[in-house]
């Protein structure tokens, strides 16, 4: 890995701020929208002016699950590749262009979704129907993601261009392992919002394929987990052991992590799809298969961390058996808050077998065991992560610094945030073993002996859902004072370097065309001959398809 950084100019620092600030606004909103819905599950509360249920749980999914995560995710891995490769004045101009079209896309969607003309939920599922700039937005908001990926794709090739015979520096290899997979992934999800959504929402079809539809959107829809988590690893990796005082365990270890999810990521989308007829089960058997294969990267970067964490403790002296551990920095929230996402990673990942292994899927498919595991993955591995991202990166482009009573404000925020989606999500696990129904609002199924049962647990959520809205608050508040308060000052952006006698890195790891070949060929061969199927199989008059068919 490169040691040199590179100098953040001014008008980088501002680009990649107004991803900051769009994730902050997204915080605050999705958050608000998220305290609403556990106070109406607690049927202790109804929502004023005839809000309806369905709007605020869509607004929340949306604008937390794709609109903060995409642009805090954008932003860093551009602060990251201008760190490490640099960027020049028209690849900035042109990543200004990826930031305002999807700024245009998501006003789109957000608008269609409070005037009540897209309650479809974060999946937007068929036959649920939006207005069609519900659709357009979304298709704004990924094309801009595209251009944004072709900006990193154009810095690595300059970059390589003028450093012949050089390994890429590590976050920016990573950084464009993150967005090959973005791109690829999101392949699906446009086909399916260009071909399918948009002519059915206008009206220029009269029905949809319901079937494909969700095939395409699940394509999509399991990356986009790893989209969320690559970053968070980018910081395991590469920030975490400067901020603890340690150097990269192996940067061979770590590419050949990512390689691995990128290639097991995405051919794995039908482990979503295990309770839906229509796909052959065979076919769905080998994605699974294929799904627990990406255990193999996350164990090598639990093993990866773990070790830097080990090494760096004996470096500075601690001999017993967990001396080292003892002497993490602790007190220092830039550590605290990714390490308790790490910790929040293992059952997290526990829960992810259990959703991905048929039998026991079917228990708890459809109830809000689902929606508990992920606010245990994304809602804590990711965010908290983020966060510990944040207390550094956002004073380091504003030119202000952490100082003593913010970060020990960071420190109160991280422990508000992990008690609160403790009880929300733990009580969402066992409302869920329980039956508990997932996207429905309590009014739905008041009464009953099994609802009586349940609604210690929705209250349960209602008290964590409202301690997270303080965390929310106070993370604004944080964001808002190293933006804007915090005295000035330089705040290290935290890069760690490999170990001076490291391993060369094999040249094998940078053979872009294998790596990206491999995984195409994986994809397809998890979804042709089962795409073929489902487009064969499906009802008369599902367009566009019928002359594939003969119809």
């Amino acid at each position: 890995m490169t040691k040199v950084q590179l100098p953040l100019s001014k008008k980088e620092s501002r680009l990649y701020m107004a991803f900051m600030w769009v994730t902050y606004i997204s915080l605050f909103v999705g958050g608000l929208m998220g305290l609403l819905q556990t106070l109406v599950r607690s049927g202790k509360y109804t929502l004023p002016f005839n809000i309806d249920y369905y709007t605020i749980l869509t607004v929340h999914g949306v604008i937390l699950g794709l609109v903060l995560t995409t642009f805090f995710i954008i932003g860093f891995q551009f602060s990251l590749m201008g760190k490490t490769v640099g960027i020049s004045d028209k690849q900035l101009k042109v990543a200004w262009l990826s930031f305002w079209v999807m700024l245009v896309g998501t006003i789109m969607a957000a608008i269609t979704i409070l005037v009540g003309e897209a309650s479809v939920l974060y999946t937007f599922y068929a036959p649920l129907r939006a207005h069609p700039a519900f659709y357009i937005g979304l298709a704004l908001v990924i094309v801009g993601s595209w251009i944004a990926a072709f900006v990193n794709f154009r810095q690595l090739y300059v970059w390589k261009k003028a450093h012949k015979g050089e390994k890429s520096p590590l976050p920016a290899f990573m950084v464009i392992i993150n967005m090959l997979m973005w791109f690829i992934a999101t392949i699906g999800v446009a086909t399916s919002v260009l071909v399918l959504f948009i002519p059915w929402s206008l009206g220029y079809a009269e029905t949809i394929n319901v079937l494909l539809s969700r095939t395409l959107f699940w394509y999509f829809g399991h990356p986009l987990v790893y989209f969320w988590l690559l970053p968070a690893y980018m910081a395991w990796y590469v920030v975490i052991p400067k901020i603890i005082g340690g150097k990269l365990f192996s940067d061979a270890l770590a590419r050949m992590a990512f390689i691995l999810l990128l290639m097991f990521s995405i051919p794995v989308g039908f482990h979503h799809q295990l309770t839906e007829p229509g796909i052959d089960p065979t076919w769905k058997f080998i994605q699974v298969v294929l799904t627990f294969m990406v255990v193999i990267p996350s164990l090598m970067t639990a093993f990866s961390i773990f070790a830097t964490f080990e090494t760096t403790g004996r470096r500075k002296g601690f001999k017993s058996l967990f001396g080292w551990f003892k002497k993490l920095p602790w007190k220092d929230v830039r550590f605290l808050a990714p390490f308790i996402g790490m910790a929040a990673f293992i059952p997290g990942g526990a829960g992810g077998i259990v959703n991905a292994s048929h039998q026991m899927n079917a228990l708890v498919h459809n109830t809000i065991w689902i929606t508990g595991h992920f606010h245990l993955t994304a809602a804590t591995t990711v965010v908290l992560t983020f966060f510990g991202i944040t207390y550094w990166l956002v004073p380091h482009l504003t030119g202000r610094r952490l100082t003593p009573r913010l970060n020990k404000l960071g420190i109160i925020q991280t422990f508000i945030w992990t008690f609160g989606m403790t009880i929300m999500s733990g009580s969402m696990h066992i409302q869920g073993l329980l039956g508990g129904p997932r996207r429905s609002s309590f009014s739905e199924y008041a009464g009953g002996e099994q609802v009586a049962t349940w609604i210690n647990y929705q209250i349960a959520q209602a008290v964590g859902g409202t301690i997270l809205f303080i965390g929310i608050l106070l993370m604004v508040y944080i964001f808002i004072q190293l933006t804007f308060f915090a005295p000035r000052g330089v705040q290290e952006y935290p890069i760690a370097v490999e170990e001076d006698d490291a391993e060369p890195t094999p040249k094998i790891l940078e053979n872009w065309y294998l790596w990206i070949g491999i995984t195409i060929a994986l994809i397809l061969f998890a979804y042709t001959i089962p795409v073929i199927d489902i487009i064969k199989h499906s009802p008369p008059g599902s367009p566009p398809f019928d002359w594939l068919i003969g119809r």
